[in-house]
């Protein structure tokens, strides 16, 4: 097959085409489980395989993807006829920024193929957390597992040859139940990064008996607590928020694409512009975020993105100026020529499709916060006043540019004069990104600092879904309405 593609790629580069690339999938495979109070509602394995094929010509992309490989001549001839159309409508040529040629190969870190254990394996182990999240007080009780594996096979005209091999494992369990108003309240846990590997041995049954007692014995203090109140205090955001305030305020709004305006139809823009770059202050000097493409044992960990780009580390905002923003190939070119000045030296790596059937967009890789120097989360809690402690995503409004947001919590802790006081339920906060990000005053350390899952990242039109991580302290923002 590679040979083949190497064939149809010269040949159509002979055309006149000015690159060509083609991705293939040998195989694409989601296996999915969700148990709901001890019954399997749902165990399903999908698979599928096939080519996606871009071809640039005249200033235009055209595409073509197929699952039947049986004449892959057909693909490439369809993306080449259709890139001579797009040519006769181009408003903006399409360029390329120069790229090293890669031949390489990168196979995400995992011990335990999780496509070797039985489904009555994994189905026992989902049992046996149910049956640790059946306590009092407890409503309803979900388990999900979901585990994906692709082999990708890229090749360009430009002489890159890359195969990559991706393991995901993501896993999670809920419970609710009803407050004295018929609310109903939930605690929920994730899987996060688990050690330098993330194939079946990352299902660490310790971990999840202990978060199992952990959400259920949370959710039982929500149910008997009080309502978050209506007023001002210093929020106090723990990694299981923390990872969602970022991605939402910092790695969409700082999609070059989305920048440019290439999302406005569907998903919203960013209130970012190019003259924005090295002099807006976006945060406090405390803060400094990358998207780092490099972290080992993660999602947005994939080695090379769909460019053919090494993964990268690259910093997006230095002590609270905007420096930087997720990019490909394409976009980092045309931005400098709309901004007339050099913004971007070359792609970021960040360019990506969720399958071979969908064409590559800038997104997000690993967007982290560095950890500070402001201590531990006692140490945080110790130095505040009037506070606020806030974990768990209930709900999120976001503005149609990424200006504001407003974000409903799990779980709520007061904090007075250094103390936590007490449980509150229906915390919720709102603000406007750039202030928001200026009040940030502590930044914890390392030890706060973990690594979250994404597994449902959308973006695009159509839609795609992408998997990454966000590496995030526990962070702390002052005077933020919280309760309504």
């Amino acid at each position: 097959m590679r040979k083949q593609i190497q064939q149809q790629i010269d040949r159509i580069k002979a055309a006149g085409a000015t690159y060509v690339d083609a991705r293939w999938y040998p195989v694409d495979e989601v296996n999915n489980l969700v148990m709901w109070n001890g019954n399997l509602k749902n165990a399903d394995t999908t698979r599928e395989s096939g080519m996606g094929v871009r071809v640039l010509y005249k200033g235009a992309w055209g595409f073509c993807a197929s699952s039947d490989l049986s004449d892959i001549a057909v693909i490439f001839n369809q993306a080449l006829d259709n890139a001579r159309v797009a040519a006769e409508r181009v408003t903006f040529p399409v360029h390329l920024a120069e790229k090293d040629i890669i031949q390489a190969r990168f196979e995400s870190p995992c011990q335990i193929d999780p496509f070797s254990i039985s489904l009555s394996e994994k189905v026992a182990f989902m049992k046996k957390m149910d049956e640790r999240l059946n306590q009092s007080g407890v409503e309803q009780r979900f388990a999900t597992m979901t585990f994906m594996r692709k082999q990708i096979v890229f090749m360009d005209s430009e002489g890159s040859q890359i195969e990559k091999q991706i393991t995901e494992v993501f896993a999670g369990m809920q419970v609710s139940g009803r407050d004295d108003q018929g609310m109903t309240q939930e605690r929920s846990y994730r899987l996060n990064r688990q050690g330098d590997t993330r194939g079946w041995e990352s299902i660490n049954p310790q971990v999840f008996e202990e978060n199992a007692d952990r959400i259920v014995r949370e959710m039982q203090q929500v149910v008997a607590a009080e309502d978050c109140p209506k007023e001002d205090r210093a929020v106090i955001l723990l990694p299981g928020i923390m990872f969602l305030q970022t991605h939402e305020t910092i790695g969409h709004a700082l999609e070059l694409d989305r920048i440019l305006g290439y999302e406005l139809a569907f998903a919203g823009g960013s209130f970012v512009t190019l003259a924005d770059f090295g002099k807006l202050r976006y945060g406090s000097p405390k803060l400094t975020a990358r998207a780092d493409g490099t972290l080992i044992n993660s999602p947005g960990s994939f080695g090379y993105d769909d460019d053919g780009v090494p993964a990268q580390n690259t910093v997006l905002i230095d002590k609270g100026i905007l420096v930087g923003a997720i990019t490909g190939r394409q976009m980092v070119e045309e931005a400098n020529v709309k901004a007339r000045r050099q913004i971007f030296n070359g792609s970021g790596g960040a360019n990506r499709a969720t399958s071979f059937y969908r064409v590559p967009i800038e997104r997000m890789t690993n967007i982290n916060i560095d950890p500070g120097e402001d201590g531990t989360l006692d140490d945080i809690v110790r130095n505040t006043e009037k506070g606020i402690i806030l974990d768990g995503d209930r709900s999120w409004s976001i503005g149609s540019n990424r200006e504001q947001f407003h974000f409903a919590n799990e779980i709520g802790w007061l904090v007075e004069d250094g103390q936590v006081t007490k449980v509150v339920k229906n915390p919720t906060y709102k603000g406007s990104t750039v202030p928001f990000w200026n009040s940030l005053s502590a930044v914890g350390d390392r030890s706060t600092w973990s690594v979250q899952f994404v597994d449902n990242c959308g973006k695009g039109q159509p839609s795609q879904i992408m998997q990454l991580g966000h590496g995030v302290p526990v962070c702390r923002f002052d005077n933020v309405r919280i309760g309504e």
